[in-house]
């Protein structure tokens, strides 16, 4: 495949693409996923006994490529090692492989999000040559463009995109079944529903969402923003915190409020997760791949009773569905002392046709024609919900954005900070970040 001259990504066209585990699997995994597998993995290994240490965090849709990885890779004298780890915690060790000239780790789990600040920084490195010397042995074309250019920053590829995640609504098809209801399409179809689940004395907090305070809750705020066709800072970098949409974006989250728990900015997508296992919420909307954990029997006594859709709208007339695209894929940090050569072509064979193949339906594969709703249970939901979402903004100062106002967010759901004066605070904060 050709290097990547773009610096904005384009319009996913992938509409016709189609919790922890601790039991050991594999030579060095400590987790064990049913949609793993045994691909292969031909490289060449250096003289001695070497470790590979791999960090990715553990989620259904995560751990089959980790897994296959460990598994395949792994030889008599190469030990691939990989912990469980939540997201919360790769972060962290995320930033402190990559703060010194001596790492931790030699390949690490990365998404889009991330990619054009550590690109900037030089924290990971460029795969263009490799990925043209491997792209016949790995398939590497049949891999949906549009992904590999959201993990691509200025005109290079830093992860081969390993599979992607978008927001799902998951809701109680016994319920709304029962109340006439239809599946909402915007943020008001949720309320109404909610109230009529609520008049019914069904439960107090009909809608889940994960607005964690430490994490989720700015990815849900981009999410409200990107409906309304805007994001934190425009293509040319101008920050846009204080402007109309950020504003309707806000008010469109507190609105949803009175219909959840009390306690939603201590709710991570785990947690929003048990409201739906043990029935004290009847909609949530989460990243697709917390999906496939609410179909299965173990999990909880309700889970033929869950429907999927795709992302509902902020409002009628917004532009696109409430919704983030998130690319995984797996990168090399700057600082390994191993063999890139050797690092790319693990990767590459937990990406492998057979691999990706294996993952559906616990993951949304980034090949090509992958999930369709004949192979996955929320597959159509997932596919509508990446044809209605916006066009991602590839900046490299918006991590740091979101980093940065997350608590001002948080303060004004609270209520501790009007809607105006918050959004001051914003975007002061976002404009000292961009310059």
């Amino acid at each position: 495949m050709g290097h990547i001259k773009h610096r904005a990504l384009p319009v996913l066209a992938l509409a016709a693409v189609g919790m922890i585990a601790l039991s050991s699997c594999g030579a060095g995994t400590r987790t064990d996923n049913e949609n793993a597998t045994t691909v292969s993995c031909d490289y060449t290994a250096p003289e001695g006994k070497t470790t590979v240490n791999v960090l990715a965090y553990n989620s259904s849709a995560i751990d089959p490529f980790t897994d296959t990885m460990v598994k395949s890779c792994s030889t008599d004298d190469v030990t691939l090692k990989h912990d469980p780890i939540d997201f919360g915690g790769q972060v962290t060790k995320t930033t402190a492989t990559l703060a010194g000239d001596t790492g931790t780790y030699d390949i690490i789990e990365t998404y889009g999000f991330v990619i054009p600040g550590f690109g900037e920084e030089e924290k990971l490195v460029p795969l263009n040559d490799l990925w043209d010397k491997y792209a016949d042995d790995y398939g590497l074309g049949e891999i949906s463009e549009s992904m590999v250019e959201g993990m691509s920053y200025d005109g290079d590829i830093y992860a081969i995109p390993m599979q992607a995640q978008m927001f799902v609504m998951a809701y109680r098809t016994d319920i709304f079944d029962d109340l006439g209801l239809e599946v909402p399409t915007t943020f008001d179809e949720m309320i109404s529903a909610a109230e009529a689940i609520k008049a019914e004395g069904l439960m107090d907090y009909p809608i889940a969402l994960p607005w964690l305070a430490t994490a989720d809750v700015t990815t849900g705020f981009e999410g409200a923003m990107n409906s309304l066709g805007a994001d934190f800072v425009t293509a040319d970098g101008d920050v846009t915190l204080d402007g109309p949409e950020a504003k309707q974006a806000v008010e469109a989250m507190l609105a949803l409020k009175p219909y959840m728990d009390p306690q939603v900015t201590t709710f991570d997508q785990p947690k929003v997760q048990q409201q739906m296992f043990n029935g004290t919420a009847a909609m949530s909307i989460m990243f697709s791949g917390r999906m496939f954990d609410l179909t299965l029997p173990a999990n909880s006594k309700l889970s033929d009773s869950f429907g999927f859709a795709g992302a509902p709208k902020v409002s009628d007339d917004a532009q696109y569905s409430y919704n983030r695209l998130s690319i995984d894929g797996w990168s090399i940090p700057f600082n390994t002392k191993l063999d890139h050569d050797m690092l790319f072509q693990m990767m590459a064979s937990a990406v492998s046709e057979d691999a990706s193949t294996a993952s559906v339906p616990a993951a949304y594969p980034a090949r090509e024609g992958m999930v369709t709703e004949k192979n996955s249970p929320y597959g159509a939901a997932a596919n509508d919900s990446i044809a209605s979402a916006m066009p991602p903004i590839v900046s490299p100062v918006i991590a740091d954005i979101t980093n940065e106002i997350r608590p001002i967010l948080v303060s004004i759901l609270n209520g501790q900070v009007s809607v105006d004066d918050g959004l001051a605070q914003m975007q002061a904060a976002g404009e000292k970040i961009a310059g």
